[in-house]
């Protein structure tokens, strides 16, 4: 949601935000397949990640996922327990040190790339099976982004995420 540049609030939204780096990479190869962690991969506007099972279409919401290693923190400490493995939530991307509900409304790079926010990566009932009584509860609102790739190209461990 975008509001007239001369509101205070719009300006706040639009405020510099510190940049965040990215710290895991997971690719889905099949339906329930294990996640397969990578130290690069490569971004392709309306597909995705390569070796990534996502099949929407070229304008499709959810190309790529992407949470925050603050989100697992938050997660873990709902559930009771040390730490989440990236894996058990089949995100695509872990990034650190960078509020994604920040880029709502916004493109933001990702080393040479460039992505667009397209909306809140919500919880599935799959959470209960991958965590437990009360796995989707401690996910919600802690679930991430989803984003469309607009410019492709390679991405790898320590890559910059900032806003465009």
């Amino acid at each position: 949601m975008r509001l007239p540049d001369a509101s205070p609030l719009a300006r706040l939204f639009d405020a510099p935000m510190r940049p965040g780096w990215l710290v895991w990479i997971g690719l889905r190869p099949a339906r329930r397949e294990p996640v397969v962690e990578v130290d690069q991969a490569r971004l392709e506007p309306g597909a995705g990640l390569r070796g990534d099972r996502w099949r929407g279409g070229a304008a499709g919401a959810r190309q790529v996922t992407l949470i925050a290693a603050e989100n697992l923190d938050a997660i873990a400490s709902f559930l009771g327990l040390d730490a989440v493995e990236p894996a058990r939530l089949r995100r695509n991307l872990v990034v650190e040190g960078v509020n994604l509900l920040a880029l709502k409304g916004h493109r933001f790079r990702l080393g040479g790339t460039l992505l667009e926010h397209s909306g809140e990566c919500h919880p599935c009932s799959r959470m209960e099976e991958a965590f437990g009584p009360g796995g989707y509860n401690a996910v919600r609102g802690q679930g991430g982004i989803t984003a469309r790739v607009i410019e492709g190209g390679a991405i790898r461990l320590g890559d910059a995420l900032t806003r465009a």
